[in-house]
């Protein structure tokens, strides 16, 4: 695996919520087709300007259109060298957590390890029953599913039973985690310190959105988590692992950027109609300016929420055009990252770990020694028969086979 550009410290990269808005300058609005195509070029433009993460958002509703993260991922993957992919997020309360489980493995075998996830409750109200979900459960579904989810990764053979899904027998989900790694989890959460909770119970990373609302509301979060992180004993509050996400629009002159940037905010689906621009700008972490004021803006990230690992930046949401965010693009990788890595690795504590990856992970659990490669076994589970029988011998082979047979009726 190419890891030749990956990070001593801190990864940058990009989120899409797949957004499909008019063009306020234009009036037209892309197609769906126009649209998937415009954040694949995204995604591989990405990587040409040296950022370390690609991730994209789950929808199941009009105007977005990413329904299917993984197997947009997938094609970006075989169109990459370097580039980590991950979501923003996946609904973990949703989402059957076997599908999520045999998904992001079979992302990671596919994407040669470039791969984690963000899980998050969402934020649609009707998508709950559209798939056989009450919302009144939400959080007990986000814990539950998600323990779920991390006994499939982590057992070979599981047997669980709980209150929102059919209990599972002897069941191994396959493909097994490269390496037999999990990919990395994060937590996502605008608002619940509940999610900050299940995230430090796991000693997963802990994802801020940190656009919708003044740095001190996701600060409170952070300090949550980073002090439950230390009370399960995963290391000091210092070592939690915490990204961000935030919102810049950048050109070489401040006036030019705010004027040409005005109608995509004001006419956002999300915050369009609300705050003025300054006003907005003021109160959460979006800068609209020069390249300098997004380095001095997010370089002080770190004095709000301590040393952290990932920051990632939406660029292509309210209709704005291709070639305006590969411009953005441009600005970000080519003016305002390098400066930000610099900046953010000085005086950086030795123990607060760098940001996680598939390599890193290995490393961690296997140190010098060659990871184990899962490959099919006869004491591995079999799904079929709900047992996990350790077949050695042809006669007890066929005996399991014969059990299946009667309770099936073959």
């Amino acid at each position: 695996m190419d890891e030749t550009n990956t990070w001593t410290g801190m990864q940058f990269g990009i989120f899409t919520v797949s957004d499909i808005t008019e063009d306020p300058t234009t009036g037209r609005t892309l197609s769906e087709a126009e649209k998937i195509r415009n954040t694949i070029t995204m995604a591989k433009h990405a990587e040409e300007v040296g950022l370390d993460v690609f991730a994209l958002g789950e929808h199941h509703n009009p105007p977005f259109w990413s329904s299917s993260p993984t197997t947009t991922l997938a094609f970006i993957a075989a169109q990459t060298e370097r580039l980590l992919l991950s979501t923003a997020t996946t609904l973990i309360t949703t989402n059957d957590p076997v599908k999520i489980a045999e998904d992001f493995a079979m992302l990671q075998h596919v994407s040669d390890g470039r791969t984690d996830l963000m899980l998050g409750r969402g934020n649609t109200g009707p998508v709950y029953p559209w798939f056989g979900q009450d919302i009144r459960q939400g959080l007990p579904l986000a814990i539950e599913h998600y323990n779920l989810l991390h006994r499939l990764w982590r057992e070979d053979v599981v047997d669980w039973e709980g209150k929102f899904r059919t209990p599972l027998q002897g069941f191994t989900s396959t493909p097994r985690p490269l390496d037999d790694v999990p990919p990395f989890v994060w937590h996502g959460s605008i608002r619940t310190p509940e999610v900050a909770e299940q995230a430090a119970y796991y000693g997963d990373g802990f994802f801020a959105n940190n656009i919708f609302w003044p740095s001190e509301h996701y600060q409170r979060l952070i300090t949550l988590y980073r002090q439950r992180f230390a009370h399960y004993g995963h290391g000091t509050p210092e070592q939690a692992i915490v990204g961000l996400g935030g919102q810049v629009f950048m050109r070489a002159n401040s006036q030019d950027a705010v004027r040409e940037f005005r109608p995509y905010f004001d006419n956002a689906p999300v915050y369009g109609h609300g705050p003025s621009l300054e006003d907005f700008s003021q109160m959460t972490p979006l800068t609209v300016g020069s390249p300098q004021e997004v380095i001095d803006r997010y370089a002080g990230m770190r004095d709000i929420f301590g040393d952290y690992q990932r920051q990632l930046f939406l660029m292509d949401h309210a209709g704005l055009p291709l070639k305006t965010v590969l411009e953005q693009l441009d600005i970000l990788g080519g003016e305002v990252v390098p400066v930000l890595r610099k900046e953010l690795a000085k005086n950086r504590p030795a123990d607060v770990p760098d940001a996680p990856t598939h390599a890193n992970l290995v490393a961690a659990k296997y140190g010098d020694q060659a990871p184990r490669q899962s490959v099919p076994n006869p004491n591995r589970g079999d799904n079929l028969t709900g047992t996990s029988p350790y077949v050695d011998t042809p006669a007890k082979a066929g005996s399991a086979f014969g059990a299946a047979a009667t309770r099936t009726g073959v």
